[in-house]
């Protein structure tokens, strides 16, 4: 009787030395995918926001040039031409708004965690009934 209650202590034993394995194999593959995340993030952040900076200073100035050319070239006031232009710019706005948030709504953060943790949660479900 002793030798079956110490197989079931080592089998328990082993079941939880598993457990714990599993998880820290989690914890290490999800910090690890972050880490890899935040890093090619933060490259393109860096680039976005230099080509942001440029860009806007050219359409500052192509927009103020269009502004003034639409007055010049059809005789109307000054103004109308700034608003045309603005309208544009409004409009132009509005959508890049409407991509980027679609754009945000459609990102998977960690999906070989995710898929590994759904994974495992199959794996370990006839084993806990």
């Amino acid at each position: 009787m002793s030798g079956y209650d110490q197989s079931i202590t080592e089998l328990l034993r082993n079941t939880f030395q598993d457990a714990q394995e599993l998880i820290r194999g989690e914890v290490a593959l999800a910090k690890a995918e972050l880490r890899q995340e935040v890093t090619r993030v933060r490259a393109g952040a860096i680039s976005l926001a230099g080509a942001a900076v440029a860009g806007v200073i050219a359409i500052i100035f192509l927009l103020t040039a269009v502004a003034w050319a639409i007055p010049a070239l059809t005789g109307w006031s000054a103004w109308t031409g700034f608003a045309i232009v603005g309208a544009i710019a409004l409009v132009a706005a509005v959508a890049l708004a409407l991509v980027g948030r679609s754009t945000l709504a459609a990102a998977r953060p960690m999906p070989l965690t995710t898929e590994t943790m759904k994974e495992n949660m199959r794996w370990t479900q006839p084993q806990r009934s």
